[in-house]
């Protein structure tokens, strides 16, 4: 297995757009490493010391701090915990693992034995909120409480409408740069409402990333049997990858203990959206953990 970037100039790149958003973060970031028996994984740590332990995972083939950003109004009252997901653009090891099995699940047990965290509430957007999802299957017990932001491993969107979308703007991007094309990827995620500095990152992971396209796999409703804490599911009704009410229908289905919200924005929630959906988040921790 080789690196996921496509260049060293690249990563260097990515790499600093990473720094940038740590820095817009504001003071109070801490970062480590953590050996897992995947591989080193980056950090980054902030919130009190001995608040209660809540676990962030990133957003698939975008960088750590930029889905972390979504949730800033949690870092006072929590200890955040927040890793590079392993295989995706940041610090931690760049080998893939797969996203259909146990894998995701032990990297997180790893990350929750080093922090001696026997239980922890989650957020998870998009590909995080798959990784909970395996979490959720193999090791439930571990789980106090869990967010999943527009999460991958419930129900997907139409192939043709993500074909017409995203892949085609995508292949004539990596081909001549054109900003329009990145525009139009950039809108269809976001409802036109994507922030510069997000917009210039995901330019960049298209270009010189091996983008990962193994989703975690669609969980089964056998697999949650053994899963009963209190879950609250976000969505977007104009999601092109993970469409609110086919995601709605299938949680009900197969979670056994969840609230679902839906908001009127798209993958990336707009800025107005992200007050409601912390505000809810907030509501929802003071109650279940």
């Amino acid at each position: 297995m080789g690196s996921i970037y496509r260049s060293e100039e690249g990563k260097s790149s990515i790499l600093e757009e990473y720094e940038a958003y740590v820095a817009q973060l504001g003071e109070g970031f801490t970062r480590e490493y953590v050996e897992t028996r995947f591989g080193q994984t980056h950090v980054l740590l902030t919130g009190p010391e001995h608040g209660k332990p809540l676990f962030i995972l990133q957003g698939g083939n975008c960088v750590n701090p930029m889905t972390l950003s979504w949730f800033s109004s949690l870092f006072k009252e929590y200890r955040i915990i927040a890793p590079d997901t392993i295989g995706h653009p940041g610090y931690s090891e760049e080998t893939r693992i797969s996203a259909r099995f146990d894998s995701l699940a032990m990297w997180v047990s790893d990350l929750m034995d080093h922090y001696k965290i026997e239980k922890s509430a989650f957020i998870g957007p998009s590909f995080g909120g798959g990784i909970i999802l395996r979490l959720a299957t193999y090791i439930p017990d571990r789980i106090a409480c869990s967010v999943l932001v527009a999460p991958a491993g419930l129900a997907v969107g139409s192939k043709i409408k993500m074909a017409q979308d995203i892949v085609l703007p995508l292949v004539t991007y990596r081909m001549t740069s054109s900003p329009t094309s990145l525009q139009k990827i950039a809108d269809t995620m976001s409802c036109s409402c994507m922030k510069e500095i997000d917009r210039t990152i995901i330019g960049k992971i298209f270009k010189h990333v091996s983008l990962e396209q193994d989703m975690p796999k669609l969980t089964e409703r056998e697999e949650l049997i053994n899963y009963t804490s209190p879950t609250l599911l976000l969505v977007g009704e104009k999601d092109v990858f993970f469409p609110a009410d086919k995601v709605i229908e299938r949680a009900q289905k197969i979670i056994p203990n969840v609230k679902a919200v839906k908001y009127d924005t798209g993958h990336f929630p707009s800025q107005d959206v992200l007050v409601h959906m912390n505000e809810e988040i907030q509501q929802f921790l003071k109650s279940n953990y």
